[in-house]
């Protein structure tokens, strides 16, 4: 089967997982691993899996252009910034993990094939991914004018990358919670839990709401749960969604796959593997306007 190539920006944690999950992938075939440090556990694993590998960030793709033409940058906010002008000079589409929020957002279990023409998307947070489905479908039949989330993370999976990006965490996760959710006014937290042994991500989603009806809210509830688990499988709800007059308030829980780290390290499992949702969406839009394109050249050619 004709697969689309891409390569990862980034060789920390959520690379390093994402790097495992391509190799599952009937659309995506991954060439390369960049990163910085050339003794970075990423790239040494990238090595073993027979990819190419850079340490040279993104010099590395203004040198070898053709290494992809979709690009997962798994690096941080701040980088993201000089590298999103630099990939839409290349002609590349850019997938975002990092807070940075240079394209729309993308959330897959609510807006999957929307930005399809844009060249670079944000997958907002770990956080955003978890809870913004929840937000969205409670808003859907019960109008939510305030939604706030907290995310609760093992501190052991969160890596230099994430933590640098803790302010950006925030800013960027309201704003999805707002402009995907729906809410009318959002806000967002993180927690790092230094527990040994590690917790599993764990998010609180608090909605206060303007129409009122269980029955229905609790019904939305679990279907988005049953959308989010056809590609994150250790996505569940810890508890009964629990009522109190004007207000929902959702547990959640999120056990990764164990791709690269242990599962408890749910918030990096949700990331790569919406991320590479949208990456194989991308690649079948970029497939089919392929074949669309040969089908209409042989046409004119008759």
């Amino acid at each position: 089967m004709v697969k689309v190539k891409v390569a990862i920006m980034g060789s920390g944690n959520i690379g390093t997982d994402l790097m495992y999950k391509l190799q599952r992938s009937d659309v995506l075939e991954l060439t390369a691993m960049i990163g910085i440090d050339s003794e970075s556990e990423g790239l040494k694993r990238a090595k073993q899996e027979g990819y190419d590998i850079f340490d040279n960030g993104i010099q590395a793709l203004i040198d070898n252009p053709s290494l992809a033409d979709i690009i997962f940058d798994a690096t941080s906010a701040k980088a993201h910034v000089r590298h999103a002008k630099i990939l839409r000079e290349l002609g590349k589409v850019a997938i975002d993990l990092t807070p940075a929020a240079r394209g729309p957002f993308v959330c897959p279990a609510v807006n999957l094939g929307e930005h399809l023409e844009a060249r670079n998307v944000n997958m907002i947070t770990c956080g955003g991914q978890a809870t913004i489905p929840i937000v969205h479908a409670i808003n859907e039949v019960a109008d939510v004018t305030y939604g706030e989330i907290v995310a609760t993370i093992a501190s052991l999976s969160a890596g230099p990358g994430t933590r640098a990006n803790i302010d950006e965490f925030t800013i960027t996760t309201r704003r999805g919670i707002e402009e995907i959710g729906g809410a009318d006014c959002g806000k967002a937290l993180i927690i790092l839990n230094p527990a040994d042994p590690p917790i599993l991500m764990r998010d609180t989603v608090y909605c206060e709401v303007k129409h009122m009806d269980e029955d229905v809210i609790r019904k939305e509830i679990y279907k988005m749960v049953e959308t989010v688990q056809t590609y994150v499988p250790g996505y569940r709800l810890k508890q009964e969604p629990m009522f109190d007059g004007d207000r929902v308030t959702v547990f959640l829980e999120v056990g990764g796959a164990g791709d690269y780290f242990p599962p408890y390290a749910g918030n990096l499992d949700i990331m790569t593997a919406a991320a590479m949702k949208v990456g194989e969406d991308y690649a079948r839009h970029m497939l089919k306007s392929k074949d669309n394109e040969m089908i209409s050249s042989k046409v004119k050619g008759v």
